[in-house]
């Protein structure tokens, strides 16, 4: 089973929670990088919500938490 496949089970039935910490994720990264990778961070972010199910992206106009 792989790392992925593992994170799919650990988060089913919790997609609000998941895509928090997702995009609390890539706030701190963007602050970190000081938004330098924004769009990249914002695409790994949409790619991970949709893997583990998260149905709720994040909209560029929806301010970070």
């Amino acid at each position: 089973m792989s790392v992925m496949d593992k994170l799919k089970q650990m988060f089913k039935g919790h997609p609000e929670q998941t895509g928090q910490g997702i995009d609390k994720a890539g706030d701190y990264v963007d602050g970190k990088t000081q938004g330098k990778y924004s769009g990249q961070v914002d695409t790994a972010q949409d790619r991970l919500k949709e893997q583990l199910g998260s149905d709720q992206p994040r909209r560029d106009d929806e301010p970070p938490m």
